[in-house]
Order: C-alpha cells, then sequence, then structure tokens
C-alpha cells in the first residue's frame, strides 16, 4: 500500500473513533437528562431531621438555630425562632468541654394537654456546632406517677380494715365476760373483714382486666339475663337502703362477651347508685340498641356529681366525697372495673350528671351481629319492677335515661 494511501486511511479511522465517541457521549447525556435526579445526601439528612419524632436542634457557636425540626417546635424547645435558653447554654458548655451531657428541657409552665418532661442530650458536631436531640418522657413520668398513687392508696386502703380488725379482736378479748360487748364488736369486726375481703377481690378482678391475666374467652350474651342477675345481687342492698329499682320491659339484646364480666360491671352501676341515693328515692334501668351498641342506662335521682369531677371518678380510689365515700363502705375500684370491663369488650361507658339532679351511667357495648331484636331508640315506661314503681318528683314512673344528647363521654368510670 503506497504511503498517501495509507494515511488516508489512519485518517479515516480517526475520523470515524472521533464520530462514534460523540454519539456514545450524546446517548450518555441524552440518558442522565432522561433520568429523574435524586436527592442529594445533604436532602436526605434533613429530611430525617425534619421528619424524626425527637425534637432536633442544630446550633452554631454563637448559639443561632441553624436547624430545626416541627417536633421541637412541639415539645416547647423553639419560640419565634430562639433555642430555649437553657438548650443554648447547654451548648455552650458542650463547645467549650467537648462532651456531650444532658439537659432538662421540661416546659417551666406546664400546659394543658402539652408535654410535661422533656430530656435533651447536647452533642458537639465540630466547628463549634451542636445538636440537641430531645425526647418526651411525659407518659412514663405519668406512669411513675400513677403506679406511685396506687401502690399508696392501695396500702392505706388495706391497712385500714386490717388495723380496725386488730384493735376490734383486743376489743373482744377484753369484753369476754360481757355477751353484749362481744356481739357487738364481732359484728364490727364481720363489717371490717367483709369490707377487706371485697377490697382484696376488686384488686385481683381489676389487675386481670388491665392484662395481667388472659380474659376469659367471649361468648354470646343475653343482656335480659346481665340485668335480672344484677338485679338479683342488688336487690337486699336497695331493700335496706329503701330504693326501689324500676327496669323496663325485656329487650331481647344480645352482645359477645363474658357474661360475669358484664354483671359484674352492671352490679357495680346499680351499687354505686343505691349508695348515693337518698332513702326513698328511685332508681331505673333501661335497654336499647342505638347505632351497633347496646346500652344499658342506670338512672338514679342521688346527690349528683360534680363537673369537676365526672372526669375523675373512674380513676381507681378516686373519691368526690371522701367522707361520704367512707360511710358507705366502698373501696373506691367500682367504676374503675366498670371502665375496663367496657373497654375489654370494645365499648365504652357513659357519664352524664348533675348536682342535687342525679345521674346517669351508660354501659355500651357492641351488639351481637346476629341480634335481631331490641328498641333502637328510649324505651317506654318501666313495666317490671324490682319493687314498687319509682316515682320521679311529678309523681310519674320513670321512663328513661338523661337524653343521650346530654350524656359525657368519659375516659373512666363514674361516681366514687
Amino acid at each position: 500500500m503506497t504511503a498517501p494511501a495509507s494515511i488516508a486511511l489512519a485518517l479515516a479511522a480517526s475520523v470515524a473513533g472521533l464520530l462514534v465517541g460523540f454519539l456514545v457521549g450524546r446517548s450518555r447525556l441524552t440518558h442522565s437528562r432522561m433520568r429523574p435526579q435524586g436527592p442529594t445526601a445533604a436532602q436526605l439528612l434533613e429530611r430525617f431531621v425534619r421528619s424524626s419524632n425527637s425534637g432536633v436542634l442544630i446550633l452554631n457557636r454563637f448559639g443561632d438555630l441553624v436547624l430545626h425540626n416541627h417536633r421541637a417546635e412541639e415539645l416547647g424547645l423553639v419560640r419565634d425562632n430562639r433555642a430555649d435558653a437553657r438548650a443554648r447554654k447547654a451548648a455552650e458548655q458542650v463547645v467549650d468541654g467537648g462532651t456531650p451531657t444532658e439537659v432538662d428541657l421540661s416546659p417551666l409552665s406546664v400546659r394543658r394537654r402539652g408535654p410535661e418532661a422533656v430530656l435533651g442530650e447536647v452533642r458537639p458536631l465540630g466547628d463549634g456546632f451542636t445538636v440537641v436531640e430531645a425526647m418526651d418522657h411525659s407518659e412514663a413520668v405519668r406512669l411513675e406517677a400513677t403506679r406511685r398513687d396506687f401502690v399508696a392508696n392501695v396500702s392505706h386502703e388495706l391497712k385500714t380494715p386490717v388495723g380496725a380488725i386488730a384493735v376490734l379482736a383486743e376489743a373482744v378479748l377484753d369484753a369476754a365476760d360481757d355477751p353484749d360487748e362481744v356481739r357487738r364488736f364481732g359484728e364490727k369486726i364481720l363489717r371490717e373483714s367483709t369490707r377487706l375481703g371485697k377490697l382484696v377481690t376488686e384488686l385481683i378482678a381489676l389487675s386481670r382486666l388491665q392484662g395481667a391475666e388472659k380474659l376469659p374467652e367471649l361468648t354470646v350474651v343475653d343482656i335480659d339475663t346481665v340485668v335480672d342477675e344484677a338485679l338479683g345481687r342488688i336487690r337486699l342492698a336497695a331493700e335496706s337502703a329503701g330504693i326501689d329499682i324500676t327496669t323496663d320491659s325485656a329487650s331481647g339484646l344480645s352482645v359477645e362477651g363474658d357474661r360475669t364480666l358484664l354483671v359484674t360491671a352492671l352490679s357495680n352501676l346499680l351499687d354505686n347508685a343505691v349508695a348515693y341515693s337518698p332513702a326513698g328515692s328511685p332508681v331505673s334501668i333501661s335497654r336499647r340498641l342505638v347505632d351497633g351498641y347496646v346500652e344499658v342506662a342506670v338512672t338514679d335521682r342521688g346527690i349528683g356529681i360534680p363537673e369537676s369531677d365526672q372526669q375523675r371518678v373512674f380513676e381507681r380510689f378516686y373519691r368526690a366525697d371522701k367522707a361520704r365515700s367512707r360511710a358507705t363502705g366502698g373501696t373506691g375500684l367500682g367504676l374503675a372495673i366498670v371502665k375496663h370491663v367496657a373497654a375489654n369488650h370494645g365499648g365504652e361507658v357513659r357519664l352524664w350528671s348533675s348536682p342535687g339532679v342525679g345521674s346517669t351511667f351508660t354501659l355500651r357495648i357492641p351488639t351481637h351481629p346476629e341480634t335481631t331484636g331490641g328498641r333502637t331508640s328510649a324505651p317506654p315506661a318501666a313495666t317490671a319492677s324490682a319493687g314498687p314503681a319509682a316515682p320521679t318528683e311529678a309523681g310519674g314512673r320513670i321512663e328513661r335515661p338523661v337524653p343521650a344528647v346530654l350524656q359525657k363521654s368519659t375516659g373512666g368510670g363514674g361516681k366514687p
């Protein structure tokens, strides 16, 4: 091959290579433009900070905010775009010492439904920057306070009858030669021992309902049977107190649940109504089906509950009227048990009350899917009675509980 031909061939090859390179490069450029660009590492980090469940602040060496998330504002660590003074001071100490530290960032004045206990950790990031990460420990603090109160209350409630029994036993020994005194003290010992036994029984029941023990298997329960059994338990106490309990007619309603627990809950509501009603006043029970729930309402014309106490009366051992509660011999656990029985059945307990007028406690349990009977509105006048007809102030018969629109849903139980 001649020299000119060789040169021409080499030149053609070079041109072809350049053309191929150009086409490949153009193809890659076009492909990169068509492929969506992902977020950078910095953008991902910022997203992480802003979506964190912890309150996060990043401060510079002067204590100025560089970055923070919405959670930090919810916890009260940032106001008017300025970091909490305690966080800034801790950040200064970390910059100087280079060692992470913890700081209490709890609100100085607790807001309603706001955080109560906030603990932050301050760590150095270098170059004078620090990060403050804060967690809300309010729930743990509340649980610990509840635990302490519960232990204190249980200790007090157990100590009272135990101490009384010991003193009364000594009195019996001293009066051994006096039969009348022995009988009198013996009756008191019986009352205190009964109270002690009831308290222990209710503590065990409450422990089971709160998850310490597996609940029994749920079965189809006839509500009319529950009402009859609850009336049977409370009839003697009602007669002794001069209280007439009226009921509406049988409903034919049923729920899926545990009959023993439901009877216990309704008995507690009836016991509560009898204990806090004056002699001769009426108590009524009504049943109805409303929006897929079986409602069993217990209405009394008793002393009522102040609105300030209505959110707390379902708490364990809480008593709105402590002096009267001691007189009735209640344990302070009955309505807490009602609340947990309702919750474990997927229902709730509602309360309407007015001081001097009376109260209505409504146990609401989801109806059994195959229930076909039952009323869907307020029941008619009471027809069956656990005693004589219960008159209202107007002299008629109790026909229905307080209307549902006036009832208040609570997170707990009822009267102490």
